[in-house]
């Protein structure tokens, strides 16, 4: 059999193959949609593949005159074996979107409508970004505001959870995300505080998910204005053990939270120390240990969560413990907790703990062996600090004591 030789018009410039849904992008390049579509949503690129222009605009046009060529040419060369492909569904619209938004004021619409959102999301991204620009994002927040303290109608709250669950699928752009958190008053952040505390197990895990991509691209404002609430139900989250993503999504939220002092002591007093303590325990996933770590140095930077940290009983033991096991930052961050505690809650029962539990041990071994300057810094200064206490001490081994720094 002769070989088909496929006209060099008809390949797609990323991809090398054979296009199916030819598309114009703004430089005037035709690319099969998959593909440019992978390009530009999943890739994140804002240029042009060939000429890298920047693209002024990610709107795709439909290339029909060169779609209907190659349907043709596959008509044609059948004999080949070659198959005419379908002709594609038409791509959502603007307009289209708004038309059907403003349509959606019964409960019995919304769910109607929630139900077409949801199948034109699933189909490409294009439709996600085109939803987004027509206002769809904000429609489903609408939904998700309505307070939960008036008597809900029958299906209200499954059409609240729909309404979340695609907002997450839509999986926004950072303007997009920005624009929910944006408001002065927190008034969605405090609605998804409200689904954590009332929600289905997957409504609650779609909350946190979705408040980690809002924190990600938010500025500091919204954040510093958090209330003692979130912190409550997030921990209660991490507590619950919903899945492995919502627990590593709650981590990442409050990880986002606890730089700022107050939210601090507001994930101290919602009972963050003990569960951070009691999933270490069990923990060993590498990301995961690290954002622990993470966390529970920021929050062991305030007294209140110092004090909490020392009230488990395990809280020392398992914080030395994870030195030297998890990653060289991990270690940096118990080492840091270690120092907080060191420098300002070392009462002397405090000193003694941890001098039984191995914590003093652990330090001189960190000098030992390579696992970054700045946490040998710190482990020198916690050993210096209270040297005379435990410099002598049988509890160290002899063969870390030519470690100890005099």
């Amino acid at each position: 059999m002769d070989e088909i030789q496929v006209p060099p018009y008809f390949i797609c410039p990323i991809s090398l193959e054979m296009m199916k849904d030819p598309v114009t992008i703004s430089t005037g390049i035709t690319y099969d949609r998959e593909n440019i579509e992978k390009w530009i949503f999943l890739a994140k690129n804002n240029t042009c593949p060939v000429t890298k222009q920047f693209l002024t605009s990610i709107e795709l046009t439909p290339n029909i005159t060169l779609r209907r060529l190659i349907q043709s040419w596959c008509t044609l060369n059948a004999s080949y074996g070659i198959e005419r492909f379908p002709t594609p569904k038409p791509q959502v619209n603007k307009p289209q979107i708004i038309k059907l938004l403003k349509e959606a004021k019964s409960p019995e619409m919304q769910m109607k409508t929630l139900k077409t959102l949801r199948s034109m999301a699933s189909e490409n991204d294009a439709n996600k970004r085109c939803m987004e620009s027509a206002g769809t994002p904000e429609f489903l927040a609408s939904i998700i505001n309505i307070s939960n303290e008036v008597p809900d109608e029958e299906g209200f709250t499954s059409t609240k959870e729909e309404a979340l669950s695609i907002l997450y699928q839509l999986k926004l752009s950072e303007h997009g995300l920005r624009s929910l958190i944006a408001s002065g008053n927190n008034e969605f952040i405090e609605s998804l505080t409200r689904v954590m505390q009332r929600g289905s197990y997957e409504s609650r895990a779609y909350a946190l998910m979705l408040m980690k991509d809002m924190f990600e691209a938010s500025t500091p404002t919204p954040i510093l204005g958090l209330k003692q609430e979130f912190f409550t139900q997030v921990v209660q989250v991490l507590r619950d053990e919903i899945s492995q993503k919502a627990t590593k999504a709650s981590l990442q939220v409050l990880v986002q939270a606890c730089p700022w002092g107050r939210n601090r002591v507001k994930a101290a007093e919602a009972g963050a120390i003990r569960v951070l303590v009691d999933l270490l325990l069990d923990s060993s996933e590498k990301r995961a240990c690290e954002l622990m770590l993470i966390l529970l140095d920021q929050i062991c930077q305030s007294a209140e969560g110092r004090v909490e940290l020392l009230k488990h009983a395990g809280g020392l033991a398992i914080v030395s413990k994870k030195i030297l096991r998890v990653s060289k930052a991990g270690s940096e961050r118990a080492i840091k907790i270690l120092h907080s505690i060191s420098k300002f809650s070392a009462t002397p029962s405090v000193v003694q703990e941890m001098l039984s539990l191995g914590v003093v041990a652990k330090l001189c071994l960190v000098l030992q062996v390579d696992c970054g300057s700045k946490a040998k810094d710190r482990a020198r200064e916690i050993l210096k600090l209270h040297g005379k206490a435990w410099r002598s001490s049988p509890c160290v081994p002899m063969n870390l004591k030519s470690s100890y720094p005099f």
